[in-house]
C-alpha cells in the first residue's frame, strides 16, 4: 500500500489542527507580532530590519547542539546575530558531542530545553515515551550513501550482496537507506550487511575492501566527494524524499507544558534562523567555521549548506504528515513496532507552539 498524507490523515482533510508558517506569518503581521525573517527575506533580503532587542529581562534557556553537524549552523546564527535575543531569550548552547541520541537525552532529562536532531534518530527514542515534544522542522539533507567508484556501485539495487559501513546500527544513515533499499525491492536485513566502524575510520575501511559503501552524514559525506574515486549513490534527497524535513526542533515536554511563551518564542527564533542562513549563507558559514574541519574555507561550508533544504521547515499539519509518513517507514523496516500507528505518533509527538 502507498503511504501518503491522504492515506494517512484522510482525503480532504485541512489539518486544522496546526498551522502552516504562510497563515502564521499573515497571523502576525495582522496582529503586529514580530515576524519571523523569511517574512521579509524571502525574494529581498534588502527589506530585512534589523532585529531589535527584546525589552525587559531574558529568559534563560540551555540549547543541545551538536557542534560536529554543520546542518545545525543556523542555531549559530541565532546566537551571533541577536534573533534569541530578539525573541526575549538568553540561550546558552551546550554541546552535546557527536550523538544525536545524547542530545535528544538531555532535553528529556531536564539538563536542556531543546535541541535540533536528526527525526530518523529521534523517532524510535520518541515511540518508547522519551518526554520531547516536536515543535517545527530544521531542514532537508545532510545524509548521504557514497561508494568507490571501483566497487561498480551506481544505484541502489546494486547494493545486493554488499557490505555498507555506518558509525552506529542505531544511526540515522542505517534507517534511512533502509527505507530506501525496501522501497527498491530490496530487504535491507537479508540483502545488505551494515557494518560498524568509528566514524574516522570509514574511508579506510572503504579503501581496505572491507565495505563497499558508506552511510554518513554532513560536513563529511559532502566533502569525501570532492575526491573523484567516490561517487554518490543515494541522498535523502532524492527517490521521493526531495521535500522531506531530515533534523527536527524538539523541546523538552515540561517547557512546552508548563512555558509555552518560551516554547513558543525558541520556536519562532529558529524558523527565523533558519530564513537567514537562506537569505545569507556566509553568515551561517562564518558562524560554523569555528566548529568545521581546519581545512575547510568559508564558501566550503556554504556549499555543504546550500546542498541541504534550509528552506524547508514544515509545521502544523504539514509537519505531522512527514512524521507519520516516517513512521509508516521505519515499521515497515522492523525499526518501529508493528502496534505503533503512524498517524497517533504523529499526533503524539508532535506540539503546536505556533497557532494562537
Amino acid at each position: 500500500m502507498a503511504w501518503n498524507a491522504k492515506t494517512l490523515f484522510g482525503a480532504g482533510n485541512d489539518f486544522s489542527g496546526g498551522i502552516d508558517r504562510r497563515s502564521f506569518l499573515r497571523t502576525a503581521g495582522a496582529l503586529g507580532i514580530a515576524a519571523p525573517l523569511g517574512a521579509l527575506t524571502l525574494g529581498s533580503f534588502a527589506a530585512r530590519a534589523t532585529p531589535a532587542a527584546a525589552t525587559g529581562e531574558l529568559k534563560k534557556i540551555k540549547f543541545a547542539v551538536n557542534a560536529t553537524a554543520i546542518c545545525l549552523a543556523p542555531v549559530y546564527v541565532a546566537q551571533q546575530q541577536g534573533i534569541f535575543q530578539k525573541y526575549g531569550l538568553d540561550v546558552e548552547l551546550v554541546n552535546f558531542g557527536g550523538s544525536t541520541e545524547a542530545l535528544l537525552e538531555a532535553i528529556a532529562s531536564g539538563k536542556a530545553d531543546g535541541g535540533v536532531g536528526m527525526a530518523l534518530r529521534w523517532l524510535k527514542a520518541l515511540e518508547q515515551g522519551f518526554d520531547v515534544k516536536i515543535t517545527a522542522g530544521s531542514h532537508g539533507g545532510c545524509t548521504r550513501l557514497v561508494a568507490l567508484k571501483s566497487t561498480g556501485i551506481e544505484k541502489l539495487s546494486d547494493l545486493k550482496g554488499k557490505t555498507i559501513g555506518i558509525s552506529d546500527l542505531a544511526s540515522p544513515g542505517k534507517n534511512f537507506f533502509s527505507i530506501l533499499l525496501q522501497k527498491e525491492g530490496l530487504d535491507p536485513v537479508a540483502d545488505v550487511e551494515w557494518r560498524q566502524y568509528p566514524g574516522e575510520l570509514l574511508q579506510l575501511a572503504a579503501d581496505k575492501g572491507e565495505i563497499q559503501a558508506i552511510a554518513d552524514g554532513d560536513p563529511k559525506a559532502y566533502f569525501w566527494l570532492e575526491d573523484p574515486k567516490y561517487v554518490q549513490v543515494a541522498s535523502n534527497l532524492d527517490h521521493g524524499f526531495e521535500n522531506r524535513v531530515c533534523c527536527i526542533v524538539g523541546l523538552r515536554g515540561g517547557l512546552v507544558r508548563d512555558d509555552r511563551p518560551t516554547a513558543t518564542a525558541l520556536t519562532r527564533a529558529l524558523l527565523e534562523a533558519q530564513d537567514w542562513t537562506v537569505a545569507k549563507p556566509e553568515d551561517a558559514a562564518k558562524a560554523f567555521l569555528p566548529n568545521a574541519p581546519k581545512d575547510k574555507s568559508i564558501q566550503d561550508l556554504v556549499g555543504v549548506l546550500k546542498s541541504q533544504t534550509h528552506n524547508h521547515n514544515p509545521v502544523g499539519g504539514d509537519l505531522k504528515t512527514e512524521i507519520a509518513l516516517y513512521a509508516q517507514e521505519l515499521r515497515d523496516v522492523q525499526v518501529f513496532k508493528r502496534s505503533t500507528d503512524p498517524k497517533e505518533f504523529a499526533d503524539r509527538v508532535y506540539a503546536d507552539v505556533l497557532s494562537a
